[in-house]
């Protein structure tokens, strides 16, 4: 590796750490001094010959030192390496632009880096109602940031968006905030009389923005006390308790970069961490119409689940 150059930093904080990065990082607030947080780094560095000199079994990605280091490489962004779960590496390739490096920072890299700390990635939105989070998961295009967008507008701030961090403390889940910024469809803003041309297109992807949410953000953690299966189907809206075995199942398949969980041997850990917690909370699946645009019903249907959870206490 390449003696790294004297580059500005700065320090930032997201997911509940403080960030040293030589990247500008604008979509994360700044970090308070004062704040006990845990640091880790992001470092401009070369990684091609590590890159090259790895074995690699995973095509673009390789794992070394038996997952304290993982590598991958993004075609016209960069070679990334998330190492001992307190650094990021960053080598990017010649006319890479800023937006479309630092994408893979926010969001592959750290979901590797959660996970090397055996802190539970899941991939959605969550929100904050009534002092607790509540999780939308589900695959990608499924409509998650537009729901809790939907939420948000009803007065409930974000926690998370993509990557939703959770932290098991004294034997219960909670949802560690990431950082004020939604990734929205150009037809959702239109939905919602929001104009594109105030937020910026993330790259390759124009028909997709970046939204910025500060002033209605929630920062500090909070108990997880549902999560939301959002699937598409070819009917109307409607909604169902998942149960049993199908919990374990459900939360697995949407952990952020599951693919990662075996190689990286942590499928004992996620197991029992996922145990430890999967029947303290709800958990539903919310199916909605694939044509139209469903989101207010589904607003409906989550805050009448939550405030029926209220009443059960």
């Amino acid at each position: 590796m390449t003696e790294r150059a004297a580059v500005r930093t700065d320090h930032y904080k997201a997911f509940g750490f403080r960030i040293e990065s030589d990247f500008a990082l604008p979509e994360l607030p700044q970090a308070d001094e004062r704040e006990p947080m845990d640091n880790i780094t992001v470092r401009r560095t070369d990684l091609e010959p590590l890159w090259n000199s790895s074995i690699r079994s995973y095509g673009n990605l390789a794992i070394l030192d038996h997952g304290r280091t993982v590598m991958f490489r993004i075609p016209g962004a960069a070679i990334y390496a998330v190492r001992d779960a307190s650094s990021i590496l960053v080598s990017p390739f010649d006319q890479a632009e800023e937006d479309w490096v630092r994408l893979f920072i926010l969001g592959t890299c750290m979901g590797i880096l959660l996970l090397q700390r055996k802190i539970m990635p899941l991939h959605g939105s969550a929100v904050a109602i009534g002092g607790k989070a509540y999780a939308i998961i589900g695959e990608s295009g499924a409509g998650k940031s537009t729901l809790a967008l939907h939420l948000m507008s009803e007065g409930y701030p974000l926690l998370s968006d993509d990557v939703i961090s959770v932290v098991i403390t004294q034997g219960s889940p909670w949802v560690v905030p990431s950082y004020p910024q939604q990734k929205l469809w150009a037809d959702t803003l239109k939905h919602m009389g929001m104009d594109n041309a105030n937020y910026t297109p993330l790259y390759e992807r124009n028909t997709k923005f970046a939204v910025p949410v500060v002033s209605n953000f929630y920062d500090k953690p909070l108990p997880l006390a549902s999560i939301f299966e959002l699937v598409p189907w070819d009917a109307a809206t409607h909604s169902a308790p998942i149960q049993g075995l199908d919990r374990l199942r459900v939360l697995f398949h949407h952990t952020y970069r599951n693919f990662l969980v075996q190689p990286l041997g942590l499928m004992e850990w996620h197991f029992k961490t996922l145990t430890s917690f999967v029947h303290q909370i709800g958990m539903y699946r919310l199916h909605r119409p694939m044509v139209g645009f469903s989101a207010l019903d589904l607003t409906s249907v989550i805050l009448n689940i939550t405030r029926q959870g209220e009443n059960d206490q």
